[in-house]
């Protein structure tokens, strides 16, 4: 049974007050140039959802601490939302490498496809894609309409409402996939920036034009980006003048205690959001995924390289799982990926091969926290490592992590002692 349509607040309200809101399980494209306020703006629209207590799928191209900032200027304590699970961020690694390919466009397609995997996970009742940029440059613009097409089509059914946030097109082919897009939604916003504005006013003119719907019509309007409130049309032109304030220093025995507490507080991420490339498991399953269609087709390989820590050498002590992560972080390049799972830390070698896993473990034994013989020889029986390449096998990456994942159980499959592996 379809529900009925509804609005609901957008978290802008210039579309608040024009249209009444968006449409409950409609689509909507953020067409903008950089620093614009585009993510602030998406951020916006996350914050109405969770504040609903609805459930909100974030996908971003941002570091994790980034995308805490800008939420952090609109006063929005994204981690705590975070912590109860109703704003869900994904982050997605470009497809920087597809576009050199012969036909990239059967890869890139792979990534929309993602976007429903992810959302049939979660089940949530709106998504942001910030930005959708970097993932639509097919060759074929009809394959991209379709696969679009598709894409919100099927969010659409589960009746969820989306906002997909795109650059402003530069080049004839740009502005061809921006119209092309802009068909299959239910509503435009438009950000513009005039490149002649005082630097002091951080704004521009924003423009709502309905394709479905909306019946009100287009609307558009000068806006402004203001801390704690993001983007507004409800503004007055500010006059600046000079107040002195009593300075207050902070001493080195009270740090920064002088300096006066911000209302908005930046929180530290827990350990998985310090590094850009550890990722949670949802997140490195959707990377994995992508891997493994550029290695279907076109016969990539990478390496799945698992590090486990047995739990004696935590009660000695010696070693804990979080500083067997920092040692394999700074052991890989920026291109890998980590992810930890209980006492495995799981790394995925892009670019792998087998002196490439072996020179990986040495830089790891070389990064413990102590180089003292006596300690590495105490701790190399308590480290152990399993490592495969992508094949045949594999289909996906539910069945490669399983695969990993049940090593240790596997007669045929068994984790090797680090001191064996390199010895």
């Amino acid at each position: 049974m379809i529900s009925p349509v509804r609005m609901i607040p957008s978290g802008f309200e210039f579309i608040d007050k024009n249209w009444g809101g968006v449409y409950r399980g409609g689509s909507y494209l953020l067409v903008g140039p950089r620093k614009s306020g585009r993510t602030l703006l998406g951020l916006q629209f996350a914050l109405e959802a969770a504040k609903a207590s609805e459930v909100c799928l974030y996908f971003t191209l941002m570091r994790p601490k980034d995308l805490m900032i800008q939420a952090a200027s609109l006063n929005f304590d994204i981690q705590s939302y975070m912590n109860q699970n109703l704003i869900i961020v994904i982050r997605v690694a470009p497809p920087n490498e597809v576009y050199g390919m012969y036909n990239p466009d059967d890869y890139l397609v792979e990534y929309f496809k993602d976007i429903i995997t992810v959302v049939n996970q979660y089940n949530p009742t709106r998504i942001i894609f910030d930005e959708l940029t970097p993932f639509v440059g097919f060759k074929n613009l009809d394959y991209l309409r379709n696969t679009f097409l598709n894409t919100v089509e099927t969010i659409e059914e589960r009746d969820i409402t989306s906002l997909f946030v795109i650059s402003e097109p530069a080049t004839p082919k740009a502005h061809a996939i921006v119209e092309g897009l802009s068909q299959f939604v239910t509503g435009i916003i438009r950000l513009s920036k005039p490149s002649d504005r005082s630097s002091r006013f951080q704004g521009g003119r924003v423009t709502i034009t309905p394709n479905v719907g909306h019946t009100e019509g287009e609307f558009a309007s000068e806006y402004r980006i203001r801390p704690n409130k993001g983007i507004t049309t409800e503004f007055h032109e500010e006059t600046f003048a000079t107040e002195e304030y009593e300075a207050t220093y902070p001493t080195r025995e009270n740090h920064f205690q002088g300096f006066p507490t911000k209302q908005t507080r930046i929180d530290i991420p827990p350990e998985p959001y310090a590094f850009s490339n550890i990722y949670n498991y949802n997140d490195f399953l959707l990377i994995l995924n992508n891997q493994i269609a550029l290695y279907k087709s076109t016969g990539q390989i990478f390496y799945i390289v698992s590090f486990k820590l047995d739990p004696v050498a935590q009660v000695k002590g010696l070693l804990s799982v979080n500083q067997l992560q920092n040692s394999i972080r700074i052991s890989t390049s920026k291109k890998d990926k980590i992810c930890v799972i209980e006492n495995k830390v799981i790394v995925l070698l892009v670019k792998g091969s087998l002196k490439g896993v072996v020179d990986l473990i040495t830089t790891v034994q070389n990064n413990l926290p102590s180089k003292d013989p006596a300690y590495l020889k105490a701790i190399m029986d308590y480290i152990s490592i399993f490592n495969t390449a992508i094949d045949e096998r594999f289909d996906n990456a539910e069945s490669l992590m399983e695969y990993v994942l049940s090593a240790e159980t596997s007669a045929t499959n068994a984790y090797q002692p680090l001191n064996k592996f390199l010895g």
